[in-house]
């Protein structure tokens, strides 16, 4: 994506609530980064997927852990429940398949599920791994190696993670227009 493409409307030029219903499930159902990003304002500079994401991390950087908590904690697994059950948000289901997860051999899929298991329990949070440009062998070689790490280094990578998954959607979203 070029860092020259825009968004159209541009994002400075939205109310509050149009800006929250466009950029509200970047960040897995947690509007409340979109809000207060529009709150702490916006100029042209933010309207480029990487200024915007910039922008946007601010405000996750400036969050709280219990919010940050919620936050991971709103992300799904991976060849979880939710996309067994088809409950999966339109962004997750779409980032999931094009890694190949929705392919699973029945071998991999119980892989999945003692990995997403091992990982909630060591870390009392869900695996997050921006999937874009993966495929399941490489996101179940990322479990093995991350069930390696401590708690800090998890919670990091976790929100790491999260901020590549949100630039991946604003990307999406830039190029729609």
């Amino acid at each position: 994506m070029s860092e020259q493409t825009c968004f159209n409307p541009p994002v400075h030029t939205l109310s509050a609530a149009d800006f929250v219903s466009r950029f509200g499930g970047v960040y897995e159902h947690s509007p409340w980064i979109a809000q207060q990003c529009h709150q702490n304002g916006l100029s042209a500079q933010e309207n480029t997927p990487a200024g915007l994401s910039a922008a946007l991390q601010v405000v996750v950087a400036a969050a709280e852990r219990d919010q940050l908590m919620a936050l991971i904690n709103a992300h799904p697994d991976l060849a979880g429940k939710a996309a067994v059950q088809g409950t999966l948000t339109a962004e997750s289901t779409s980032e999931q398949s094009g890694a190949g997860i929705d392919q699973c051999s029945a071998e991999e899929f119980a892989r999945f599920q003692r990995f997403n298991k091992a990982y909630k329990e060591k870390f009392g949070f869900p695996f997050i791994m921006a999937v874009k440009g993966s495929n399941r062998h490489l996101i179940l070689a990322a479990f093995a190696e991350r069930l390696q790490h401590d708690a800090a280094v998890e919670y990091t990578r976790a929100i790491s993670e999260i901020n590549k998954i949100a630039r991946f959607r604003l990307d999406a979203i830039a190029a729609e227009v």
